[in-house]
């Protein structure tokens, strides 16, 4: 699957992340902004690849701007976003 547009989720308050995704016919791209990233930031990559592989994305550009949220806020939005950009579920 690809993203098939631009698409955005989440917020920017404590606990909760940005998430930004465009279409990328070529490669994946993937920013991750976290004022955690010092001591999460494998786990907050894993979670996003995760959810990529689980829709079976490979390429688009995906930025993201973290302000300590969970893993399964991470999931949740990177499915959120992916959804309005148009990708479906495996």
């Amino acid at each position: 699957m690809k993203i098939l547009k631009n698409a955005v989720a989440g917020t920017l308050e404590s606990s909760d992340l940005f998430i930004q995704i465009e279409p990328d016919e070529k490669e994946l791209t993937l920013e991750i902004d976290s004022v955690v990233a010092n001591q999460y930031m494998d786990s907050i990559r894993a979670a996003v690849l995760d959810t990529l592989k689980e829709f079976d994305v490979s390429t688009g550009k995906i930025f993201i701007k973290d302000k300590g949220a969970l893993d399964c806020v991470i999931r949740a939005r990177m499915e959120t976003a992916l959804k309005r950009g148009g990708v479906e579920a495996k």
